[in-house]
């Protein structure tokens, strides 16, 4: 019986000594994560194109806070949680913080805190005007024109920045006109009474051999009710639609077609702008010749750059009857003047019976184009030609 009882007690003390019998063996402590920040902390001059990287090595990225001026930067982590990336790129010559936590299951967090400065551009680009205007209400027709002050050669790039949102989505794509000059039309119109905000996240973007976007901008506008005219000229009749009710008819006069010059254009035309007056002076001709005319034309209403407008003209005779303008469409003037007052650009015209068909790059003529042939006419992968905004990676 005591030997029995001693050697319970060895065996207790052998148990304690290794850490215990039939327990756990206490794990070695993880090693904390790794936290890797592209452009560098203290860098002098990072590059701005390629935006700002968060990794984490060894464990999973739980915060990332990055500020530039005081503003806090928009970027996005990954599904994996281990790599953080800005939405957009990096403004020139600015100073960025950055304060980045990342934990592993039973080793301590790491908390990486610094900051770092982007290097200034030797050329940069800028919006230099848009249309709509911000605040505008347009119609249902709209395109988005935005105009840089100067030309861009990374097209691909500059449009990649540019962001589009709406409160009913919509597919949409840019098409470049000139260098200069990139325009956002939309498959079908745009559904009426509902806000649209366009972005251009330029700052850093390179545009260009030593060319780089100075800042971002963004404007809004709302577009209106959905109203759209239809001009036959064989009837020489225009019927009025607001959302989708008939709301005028009117007799017209069009273009008396005896020569290209004074034929009006078939197709989808949108209003451009409008004038009470507008001075027209027939084109390639000086005074003397024939066919001459200087004229303030009453309640005028642009759908092309070759000269046409919808407007007053005082020959009730032959509106309703037969077309003997110089190309424009004008109506009685009491009718041309509610048309005048109830249109605001972006209102789809559509003109049938001419032989004369309305080019797509005659003003705002962009629905003459079908839509796969209009989005070839994007910088980018046909895959991405139809986003309304890619982050720039």
């Amino acid at each position: 019986m005591r030997r029995a009882v001693m050697f319970c007690v060895a065996f207790l003390l052998v148990c304690n000594v290794v850490g215990g019998c039939g327990s756990e063996v206490a794990r070695p402590p993880q090693a904390p994560p790794v936290v890797q920040v592209t452009p560098a902390f203290d860098t002098k001059h990072a590059r701005t194109e390629h935006g700002l990287e968060v990794k984490a090595l060894g464990g999973a990225l739980t915060q990332v806070l990055v500020y530039v001026d005081g503003e806090p930067v928009p970027g996005r982590l990954d599904d994996s949680r281990t790599t953080w990336h800005t939405d957009w790129t990096l403004k020139p010559a600015a100073e960025y913080t950055v304060t980045a936590t990342a934990t592993r299951e039973g080793a301590p967090a790491t908390v990486a805190m610094g900051r770092l400065r982007t290097r200034a551009a030797a050329r940069t680009f800028q919006v230099a005007a848009t249309a709509p205007l911000p605040g505008e209400t347009v119609g249902a027709g709209m395109p988005i024109l935005v105009d840089f002050d100067t030309p861009i050669e990374n097209k691909a790039a500059v449009e990649r920045a540019l962001e589009v949102t709406a409160h009913t989505p919509v597919e949409g794509a840019w098409r470049w006109i000139t260098d200069t000059r990139v325009v956002y039309r939309t498959r079908r119109f745009w559904t009426p009474r509902q806000e649209v905000t366009v972005t251009a996240h330029l700052a850093g973007v390179r545009g260009g051999a030593g060319l780089y976007g100075a800042a971002d901008s963004t404007f809004s506008f709302t577009v209106g009710r959905r109203q759209t005219s239809a001009i036959d000229t064989r009837t020489h009749r225009m019927v009025v639609e607001r959302d989708g009710h008939v709301v005028r008819r009117m007799a017209i006069s069009a273009g008396m077609a005896t020569t290209t010059e004074y034929t009006t254009t078939s197709g989808v035309h949108l209003t451009m702008d409008k004038g009470n007056p507008v001075r027209m002076i027939s084109p390639g001709r000086e005074e003397g010749d024939p066919g001459f005319y200087d004229l303030l034309i009453d309640h005028a209403v642009r759908i092309s750059n070759s000269g046409e407008y919808v407007h007053a003209k005082d020959n009730v005779w032959a509106q309703g009857r037969s077309n003997v303008s110089h190309g424009c469409v004008n109506a009685r003037p009491d009718q041309a003047a509610w048309f005048y007052a109830s249109s605001l650009r972006g209102d789809p015209v559509t003109i049938t019976g001419t032989d004369r068909v309305l080019e797509w790059d005659n003003g705002w003529g962009f629905w003459q184009l079908p839509w796969l042939k209009w989005r070839q006419g994007s910088a980018l992968p046909e895959t991405d030609a139809a986003g309304d905004g890619v982050p720039q990676r």
